[in-house]
């Protein structure tokens, strides 16, 4: 836990407002060999060497609102980026070597409320990677090479998404946004406006605004951000099982050895069992301090960032 360096890579000119929730370094590092790549929306995104030193720097502008939650994703030599503002809406791909802007690719959509948080997904469909991207009231899939349109989803209305799409069972899991979610499973072999052709299913019943979901062995586990859990068949979405486990959440649930674990902004964590029937394994009070951040893994550690502290989690 010691501090190994501590530089500053970017400075603002003046304060910027953020909502109560959001942090400036919400967005999550990735770590590539030895280079580390750190994003701050459109205050910046570097790349580092891991003794802190900066390799690059490059600037994608866009107006934020509440600041920014979306994390960067690495695909063989592009970063791919998610852009949302209130202003503009565009994703681009980032040289990981030089910091060159590769290319740039603006949402073909006029929502009412543009901005959104994501995360990108990269999976690779039928030999053709993807990078799967949602935004305000359609999820896009781009080539992340090019940056041109594999396909799109089209979900009126929404905004503001920041829960990261998964995949599994086939089936690409996204959720809507604000102001009633929903979650999408899209067949994600389609071209064009999939629509209406490769929506499998959808369902609003305690869809989350903010935690990501999971997906293990043929089932998708989530969190409302009121504290209720559920357990879905991913094929079919038919519902598992439901259980409230109390509690607001902001951060992603967290599958490990069959276990998942939940993790409120009081810093109550609950352990259930993964499976067909809902059996809570335990329940631990961890912190005494607001937590909002997704658990991290290393090994047999777990890392918890809360509103004041990191802590390593370790049985020895």
């Amino acid at each position: 836990g010691n501090v190994e360096w501590d530089n500053e890579i970017f400075r603002q000119p003046e304060k910027v407002q953020i909502h109560k929730k959001n942090s400036h370094a919400s967005p999550s590092p990735i770590v590539e060999g030895d280079r580390l790549y750190v994003h701050y929306g459109p205050h910046g995104t570097a790349c580092l060497k891991l003794d802190g030193s900066v390799v690059w720097k490059q600037t994608l502008e866009y107006e934020p609102q509440h600041g920014n939650g979306g994390s960067p994703a690495l695909i063989g030599d592009v970063l791919v980026i998610c852009c949302d503002g209130r202003d503009v809406q565009y994703v681009a791909g980032v040289d990981k070597a030089t910091g060159n802007i590769r290319w740039k690719t603006d949402r073909e959509t006029e929502p009412a409320k543009g901005f959104s948080f994501c995360t990108p997904l990269i999976l690779d469909v039928n030999g053709q990677p993807q990078a799967i991207c949602p935004g305000s009231e359609a999820v896009f899939a781009y080539d992340p090479q090019t940056g041109k349109e594999i396909w799109h989803c089209n979900y009126p209305g929404g905004y503001s998404v920041t829960p990261r799409p998964i995949f599994g069972s086939g089936l690409v899991f996204v959720c809507t946004g604000y102001d009633k979610p929903k979650l999408l499973a899209i067949d994600p072999t389609g071209k064009g406006d999939v629509t209406e052709t490769h929506l499998r299913w959808e369902t609003d019943k305690a869809a989350p605004h903010a935690p990501s979901l999971i997906h293990a062995d043929g089932l998708v586990y989530l969190v409302s951000d009121r504290g209720i859990a559920s357990c879905l068949d991913a094929r079919s979405g038919e519902e598992i099982w439901q259980h409230r486990i109390g509690g607001n959440f902001s951060a992603s649930p967290l599958y490990a050895e069959g276990r998942v674990y939940f993790q409120d902004e009081n810093g109550v964590t609950t352990v259930v069992q993964a499976g067909r029937e809902y059996e809570e394994i335990a329940r631990n009070e961890l912190v005494d301090e607001r937590t909002y951040a997704s658990y991290a893994v290393d090994g047999s550690a777990i890392f918890l960032r809360s509103e004041n502290s990191l802590y390593r989690i370790e049985k020895q």
